[in-house]
């Protein structure tokens, strides 16, 4: 009888494709509609001849004659290592992505520490806190940073005030790349928190008391147990704040000054201001395989250390 019932209920082999699709079918056809054909789109137009005014020129030669190349053509890739500036601007642009990740880190651990240790009762009002922000529009938040920064503010005279005691003259905070860092900072932060919170969180307590038994120190007890276990929260907060900062154009707009100029705002500029869109695309192309070369990086590293741990 159990024979019987296990045959009725066993799934034939279409039943079981047919549930695999319906459950990975629509994140794959999500990828494939955002992310696999816009980037066959953008490798496709990196390659093209930009229009006479703007956009692009036709691929295959048009009916009626006229100015201007057509066709494909790797100009836009040869003009991009034809030239260092752009090469720095690339190195600049990760090393405001690195320090920020590295400032997001330092802020946010402690923080994220204190909230996983908390009572339960004031876990849910500290998490909402850290979210608030995103309440309110971000471009209000960063012109609200001008305020602040500005030359007539108070935190800019206490700042130079501070600096002339020690003889040193005064500085513009405003337009600058400190600015620019703060901004970056401040809008990624809650992006390192939240992970952070979610793996410290689920930490078994027992092992630090097992720990402290053995007569180890709160420092040793936090680079032997806490440190370790929280490896995967503060790659995935790393990942989640290092990625969207290389793209960022709206800070730098906004806080920097003429210098400073990252790879994000390159980007915008082609598009929006030359109207060059192939080579627009180009520096995309290369920015997506910059950020996968550094997340491959990261995984790879992330792996070797969940290695030694265990």
């Amino acid at each position: 009888m159990m024979r019987v019932f296990s045959l009725m209920t066993k799934e034939t082999p279409r039943e079981s494709r047919t549930a695999r699709f319906l459950v990975s079918g629509p994140p794959l056809l999500f990828l494939v509609v955002f992310f696999v054909a816009p980037s066959l789109i953008m490798i496709l137009t990196s390659f093209r001849f930009p229009g006479e005014f703007g956009g692009l020129a036709p691929i295959a030669a048009p009916a009626e004659k006229i100015s201007g190349e057509y066709g494909l053509t790797s100009e836009a890739y040869q003009f991009f290592f034809s030239d260092i500036l752009y090469a720095r601007i690339f190195l600049k642009s990760f090393g405001v992505a690195l320090a920020t990740t590295l400032i997001c880190l330092i802020m946010a651990y402690p923080l994220a520490l204190l909230i996983a240790r908390s009572e339960k009762r004031f876990r849910n009002l500290m998490v909402l806190l850290v979210v608030l922000p995103f309440a309110s529009n971000f471009l209000i938040r960063i012109y609200a940073w001008m305020i602040i920064l500005g030359p007539e503010s108070a935190f800019s005279h206490f700042v130079n005030a501070f600096l002339g005691a020690f003889g040193i003259p005064p500085v513009t905070l405003l337009f600058s790349p400190f600015a620019v860092l703060v901004g970056m900072v401040y809008v990624h932060l809650p992006f390192m928190i939240l992970p952070l919170y979610t793996n410290l969180e689920k930490h078994d307590a027992s092992l630090l008391d097992a720990a402290q038994d053995l007569g180890a120190t709160g420092w040793q007890r936090f680079w032997r147990v806490t440190w370790p276990l929280s490896l995967p929260g503060v790659f995935s907060g790393s990942a989640l704040v290092f990625i969207p900062v290389l793209g960022m154009f709206a800070v730098p707009d906004i806080l920097g000054g003429t210098g400073d100029i990252l790879i994000g705002n390159l980007i915008k500029d082609q598009f929006l201001g030359t109207r060059d869109w192939p080579f627009g695309s180009a520096l995309s192309i290369m920015l997506t395989l910059a950020v996968l070369s550094v997340a491959g990086l990261a995984t790879w590293f992330a792996r070797a250390a969940t290695g030694q741990r265990a």
